[in-house]
Formats: C-alpha cells, sequence, structure tokens
C-alpha cells in the first residue's frame, strides 16, 4: 500500500518518494518491520496465550534424556510468524504482482490449514489433530493452485537465456527479446542446461507441451507438499525449524534476487522472470518473521510455533522455489527437510515389511531422523531390533543437535548459491 501511495508522491516530485521503487531499500525496510513486529506482537501473544492457559500438552521430560521441562509452553506461535509477514508485505510490496498473490495466498492457505490441526489438537484435546488425509487435501489443493495460475497467468513469464558463440570464439548468455511461457527449469551443476518439461513428455506427440504443462503442475504439488510436511516434521526441537528456514529463507532471496535481474541472470545463465524482485521483498519479510520468532523459541522454548507455523513455513519454500525455476535445487537446499521426510517413510515402511514377516525390526533409534540423536538406550522399545542401534554412541542436548543442524543448512544453502557459478 505504501508502494502505491509513495509512488504517486514521486509523481509531485515529492523529496525522498523515489526511493520506494527501489526493491533493495523496501526488502530492508521489510525484514526490519517483520522482525520488530515478530518481537513486539510475539510478547504479547505469548502473555495472552498463557492467561488463557492454551498450550502445548504432548512434551514432557519423558522424551528427553536430559529431563527437560516442556509442558505449559504456548503453541500456535504460527500466528506470529503469519502475521510479521503479511503486514509488512502488504505495506511495502506491490500487491498486484502476481508472485506476491501466490505468496500471501500459500501463507493464509497453509496458515489455515496448521491453524486446524492445532485447534483440534488443543481445543478437541485430541493429540491426533487433523486427519492426515485432510492436511494432504490441503496440501495439494494450494500446489494445484500454483500450477494452475503460473499455467494459465499471462502475468507469469520468463525471458529465457541463450549462449551465442561471437566471432572470437566466446560464449556469452543473451535473454530472449520477448517474454514467454516456459517450461525450463534450471539444473544445478550443469552448464548452459536447462530442462524442458516439454522434452520428457516428447512421446506425447503434438500434445507434449500440454503434457509438459501437467507434469508441472504435478511437481509443483510435489515439492509443495514434500517441502510442506518436510518442514513440519523439522519442527521438533526449540529453535530448529525457524533457525533452518530463515538460513533458506535467504538462500532463496539470492536466488530471487538474480533471477529477477537481467545483468546477473546473464552472469549466472539463468533464466530473467520479470517482476520476480517483489519475491525479495516477501522472502525478507520472511527471515524478519523467522529472526524475530527466534527471540522467543530458542532454547528454552516460551512458544513453540505448531503446524500453523511449520506446515505454512514449508509451502513458502516449495512456492517460492517452484516460482523462480529452481525447483530442482531443492533437495540440495533443503536438504535437511528431505532427510526428515525420508527417514520417517524409512522407518515406517521398513517396519512394515518386518512386521508381515512377524519380525520388529526398526532403522532408526528414533523419528524424524533429528529425534535419533537424543534417544537413549533405555527408551527404546525393548520388544523391536534396531538396525543403527549403536548410532548414536550417546545422546546429545537438544541445543546442540538445533545448532549443528543449523550448520549443515548454512553448508547446503552456500553449495545451492555455488551451484550456479559452477554451472
Amino acid at each position: 500500500m505504501l508502494y502505491y501511495l509513495f509512488r504517486l508522491l514521486d509523481e509531485y516530485h515529492i523529496p525522498g518518494s523515489h526511493m520506494w521503487s527501489y526493491v533493495s531499500f523496501r526488502a530492508i525496510l521489510t525484514l526490519i518491520l517483520a522482525l520488530l513486529i515478530s518481537a513486539w506482537f510475539g510478547e504479547r501473544f505469548i502473555k495472552w496465550m498463557k492467561r488463557r492457559k492454551i498450550f502445548e500438552t504432548e512434551r514432557d521430560p519423558s522424551i528427553d534424556p536430559f529431563g527437560v521441562e516442556k509442558k505449559g509452553v504456548p503453541t500456535m506461535g504460527g500466528i506470529i510468524i503469519i502475521v510479521s509477514i503479511l503486514i509488512p508485505v502488504l505495506l511495502l510490496g506491490r500487491i498486484r504482482n502476481i508472485y506476491l498473490i501466490l505468496m500471501i495466498i500459500t501463507t493464509v492457505w497453509l496458515g489455515f490449514l496448521g491453524f486446524l490441526d492445532d485447534y483440534i489438537k488443543i481445543f478437541r484435546r485430541n493429540k491426533d489433530g487433523l486427519k492426515g488425509k485432510w492436511k494432504i487435501v490441503g496440501q495439494v489443493s494450494i500446489g494445484f493452485i500454483v500450477g494452475l495460475t503460473l499455467w494459465l497467468s499471462p502475468d507469469a513469464v520468463v525471458r529465457e537465456n541463450v549462449s551465442v558463440k561471437q566471432q572470437n570464439q566466446e560464449m556469452v548468455v543473451k535473454h530472449k527479446s520477448e517474454a514467454v511461457k516456459s517450461l525450463q527449469t534450471t539444473i544445478p551443476f550443469f552448464k548452459n542446461h536447462n530442462l524442458n518439461y516439454s522434452d520428457i513428455m516428447s512421446f506425447c506427440g503434438e500434445y507434449k507441451v500440454a503434457a509438459g504443462w501437467m507434469l508441472f503442475v504435478f511437481i509443483t504439488i510435489f515439492v509443495v507438499t514434500g517441502i510442506s510436511n518436510g518442514a513440519n516434521l523439522n519442527d521438533g526441537m526449540d529453535g530448529m525449524c525457524a533457525g533452518n528456514s530463515a538460513i533458506i529463507g535467504i538462500a532463496l532471496g539470492i536466488l530471487a534476487y538474480v533471477s529477477a535481474h537481467i545483468g546477473f541472470a546473464s552472469y549466472f545463465d539463468i533464466m530473467y522472470i520479470p517482476q520476480a524482485e517483489e519475491l525479495v521483498v516477501f522472502l525478507c519479510a520472511f527471515v524478519g518473521a523467522m529472526i524475530g520468532f527466534l527471540w522467543y523459541n530458542a532454547f528454552p522454548a516460551q512458544i513453540f510455533m505448531g503446524d500453523t507455523g511449520s506446515l505454512t513455513i514449508g509451502g513458502i519454500i516449495g512456492v517460492c522455489a517452484v516460482i523462480i525455476h529452481k525447483e530442482l535445487l531443492l533437495p540440495i537446499l533443503c536438504g535437511i527437510f528431505v532427510v526428515e521426510n525420508l527417514s520417517v517413510i524409512i522407518q515406517t515402511q521398513w517396519f512394515k515389511i518386518q512386521k508381515r514377516k512377524g519380525k520388529r525390526v526398526r532403522v532408526f533409534r528414533a523419528t524424524p531422523i533429528h529425534d535419533t540423536f537424543r534417544k537413549l538406550d533405555s527408551q527404546l522399545d525393548a520388544t523391536s531390533t534396531y538396525i543403527l542401534k549403536g548410532w548414536p554412541h550417546r545422546p546429545f542436548h537438544e541445543s546442540k543437535i538445533t545448532f549443528r543442524f543449523w550448520i549443515v543448512s548454512i553448508i547446503l544453502a552456500a553449495l545451492t548459491i555455488i551451484t550456479l557459478k559452477m554451472r
């Protein structure tokens, strides 16, 4: 809203109003504002939740080898994150931007889905929360909406990158003069190569483009659902998910900035995406909200984000990556979330397979994988056999586990950025 106000003032040559046209200026302001809102609103929200005794009831000292008390801690902290993102974005962003609209819809949609889950857990006293099938339906729905919008919207276009050999035999990357609908996406580690989904569907003949878009929508659904669930599983220790997500958000912000800048897009040999600069504003709000939330969520947590926050965080990351055509980088950038997902899948599926044979065999000491590092031998199921029972050799305090996961996320984020230069 303020963007349009100051653009109007700029027409009357009001001093300083032109600054609001710069993405970097608005992005930094958004980050600061989101951080301040998160810190200010967070304190009041926690007090309000405590007065009404709206507490997390599932976590207690029995699940922690160090006996850390986790009772009486409010949940639904995702509301703090969502408010801290939306207010700065609505104030400082270009609201008519198609990509910003998609990010806002994603935030509200998955925030509401997570809120329903937390509401059922707390007020209905049902620890299972919202049924898994309805969570999947909600995640698939927003993935379908985003994928379909990027397919059909005339504003969601790119200028594809092409390599041109000059007379001195030097290869120069240029971008096509016209912005078009594109099914190309960036492949990490490869120079001068993009993956075109329509090429994958070439067996469909004259319908390969339509089939390629269908594949793109399916991949969007898969990415949003997978990363959203990964973030949800990663939210098991104080500050874990918020810290990892802030690191991922910074990396995505860099990717969005270079994708929206034709000079940097040429230098890094990636597609130029007009109007994607508004994603930088959104991601700065996202990072500011994460850091502000960490003020209260770092060990020992004064509030948990709940599914209201974790489902929203994962969805935001997935949708943003799809918009800037960097979804194939997510297995690297969101490696922590991917491993959390895989650990649960491997554990449950292997147990089911062995159970049919009359055996009770588990792979890990506990899942999601971060729980493996704090599980005591005395806490293991005596009726089960564990393939990796001796790993790790001793339990770690959750603050140490959290910091080490952050370090891994920093390494993965740096590697993700480096893949652009390696191309």
